[in-house]
């Protein structure tokens, strides 16, 4: 029985101390896609492959260096003054990746060497960190700062001055002590690389939160230009379901010899027009969210291809040299293109007085027997102005682009190589295709 209740705690001890040192495992030896060299995200490749110059000139620097100190100045025997030194420097190449490693190698042979190191020639000289010791060390702090955490940090801090104290307790006698002077640089350099690794991870997260601002702030305005659209269609569609309802009802009365059942089917008409048009009323509600607009929707009619001149003029007396080309067989044209033809005149013109004040702006308008074609073509600037939005997050290319999509047609937009810019917007005369549909565009 007492076996049986100690097997389970066992198998708890067990379970409890297995997460523990798999931290441990992960902390010195990270997975591979965590092991990433330094400045690996860097732009050009020469900066890429610095931080292997930078650490293999140390190594090539403090390799002979310290292997000639430790024989020459403290007396050790060429073999363990050999393997000591390799053991001190070489393990530096791994800190550009790994850089927990490349201290756990390390340090575990700069305590060996001071112990070594105690029976040497120590009068008068560093003890227990010899100078090459000091600089190599300084720089894998400089590695380790830039890729772990504040916690590893502080912990890599504390386990060099705990080592450094311990050995610094009963130092050989007329040895310099060098304890204290490498626990400060230790933490000068793992502050330092430390505050710059933080600088840096802010900066990525500051640049991906703006990425994904842009792609909010896009959406948003996509949405709002469409319910903007939606709200301008429902008087069009508004009108045509009345005209239904007043045939429907008026039927009956017009048409003479109907029977019961065509009379019923008329009636059925207009109150099924009749009940479309309270639909359409709580959809228009909905899409007057903002609280922008009176309940009972616009008072104007919305305007078409025949107000272009007045916005023309309108756009002239503002300091804006434009002219209209207007084809004067113009057809009877679809409520949807009608309006869209005009809103995609007036988004252009005012992107050209915000973008480009005082370029001379040219407006076309023609007609075919299947299409529409708007062209607003602006010059240069006469001044300085700002860029024109041509990702699709400014209002205005994203309004065109909503119009022409709603009626299956073409949008061409783009800057000239006079430094002009051109709209050109092709909407079809017939049906337009399904809604998600995506809209035609040449650039």
């Amino acid at each position: 029985m007492t076996r049986g209740r100690a097997g389970p705690a066992y198998a708890g001890r067990v379970m409890k101390i297995a997460p523990a040192s798999r931290r441990a495992l992960a902390l010195v030896w990270p997975p591979a896609e965590a092991a990433r060299p330094l400045f690996s995200q860097a732009p050009r490749r020469w900066q890429r492959w610095s931080p292997y110059v930078v650490v293999g000139c140390f190594v090539l620097a403090l390799l002979p260096v310290t292997i000639t100190v430790l024989a020459n100045d403290y007396r050790l025997g060429g073999g363990w003054a050999g393997a000591l030194g390799v053991a001190q420097t070489v393990p530096l190449l791994l800190a550009v990746t790994r850089p927990m490693v490349a201290w756990v190698i390390v340090f575990g042979f700069d305590v060996l060497g001071a112990f070594l190191l105690y029976g040497a020639d120590t009068a008068g000289r560093p003890w227990p960190w010899t100078p090459t010791v000091i600089v190599g060390y300084v720089v894998l702090m400089a590695c380790l700062g830039l890729r772990a955490t504040t916690r590893t940090l502080v912990a890599v801090w504390l386990t060099t001055g705990a080592a450094s104290l311990a050995l610094g307790i009963f130092p050989p006698s007329g040895s310099t002590s060098t304890y204290v002077l490498l626990f400060v640089l230790t933490g000068v350099m793992l502050a330092f690389a430390g505050a710059v690794r933080s600088r840096e991870e802010a900066e990525r997260a500051l640049a991906e939160q703006e990425t994904i601002s842009e792609g909010e702030r896009a959406r948003r305005t996509l949405l709002e230009e469409r319910a903007r659209i939606a709200r301008e269609l429902h008087d069009v569609v508004a009108h045509h379901m009345s005209v239904i309802t007043v045939q429907a009802d008026s039927a009956p009365y017009r048409l003479t010899g109907l029977d019961e059942a065509a009379r019923g089917e008329f009636e059925s008409i207009a109150s099924s027009a009749r009940e479309s048009l309270s639909e359409m009323r709580r959809l228009l509600a909905v899409l007057r969210s903002d609280g922008s607009a009176e309940e009972g929707g616009e008072r104007t009619p919305q305007p078409g291809v025949d107000r272009l001149q007045q916005l023309v003029e309108a756009t002239v007396r503002a300091g804006l040299p434009a002219r209209l080309s207007l084809a004067a067989d113009l057809p009877a044209l679809p409520p949807a293109v009608d309006l869209s033809a005009y809103r995609i005149v007036q988004e252009a013109l005012a992107n050209v007085v915000r973008h480009a004040p005082g370029a001379a702006t040219r407006i076309s308008v023609t007609c075919d027997d299947r299409h529409l074609t708007v062209i607003v073509v602006n010059g240069p600037a006469a001044g300085r102005t700002s860029p024109l939005e041509v990702s699709g997050t400014g209002h205005g290319l994203v309004g065109m682009r909503e119009r022409v999509r709603l009626t299956g047609g073409s949008l061409d937009t783009g800057p000239l190589p006079d430094g002009g810019f051109r709209v050109a917007a092709r909407l079809p005369l017939d049906s337009p295709p399904p809604l998600n549909s995506p809209p035609k565009e040449a650039s």
